[in-house]
């Protein structure tokens, strides 16, 4: 795992300009941390080879595509033994509408974020796939009003 203290200020330039934007060239990114393209080459490189930066990608409007509603579900498991854990974490990887998944700690086992293009598709996914998932003793549902920030990562 990545130690804080292996990166510096300028590290930490590249990684802010690239959350915003991370098709910016090279030459681009340079000029604005400061420094000549071939050591902020080698810093990309050793930040992704250190795996500080995982990977790239195009940030999707849902909404545009017509996943209009984002439903936050709490699944609480009968059991949780790893055979059990693992039964559902296959399932959940099946499950296009299932957009986010984390194991969690507390009186719940695992919260889904799920988009679906509204709330009938959403009672579809829900009757039709997550009650069926072997393991699967509750659920409970919350449906978000307007998100208020978003991110994809913390920076220093």
């Amino acid at each position: 795992m990545p130690s804080f203290t292996t990166i510096d200020t300028f590290d930490i330039q590249i990684l802010r300009e690239l959350q915003q934007d991370g098709r910016i060239s090279l030459q681009e990114l340079s000029e604005r941390v400061g420094l000549s393209a071939t050591p902020v080459a080698r810093r990309l490189r050793h930040l992704e080879e250190k795996q500080i930066i995982t990977g790239y990608c195009a940030l999707i409007d849902e909404v545009a595509l017509g996943f209009e509603v984002s439903v936050f579900v709490s699944v609480q498991l009968d059991k949780q033994v790893d055979v059990t854990l693992d039964q559902f974490e296959e399932a959940i990887q099946t499950f296009p509408e299932v957009v986010d998944c984390w194991l969690m700690t507390g009186n719940r086992d695992y919260l889904l974020r799920v988009a679906t293009t509204g709330l009938a598709a959403f009672e579809t996914f829900l009757t039709g796939k997550l009650t069926k998932v072997p393991g699967v003793a509750n659920i409970e549902s919350s449906i978000p009003l307007r998100r208020v920030k978003s991110g994809i990562a913390r920076t220093p």
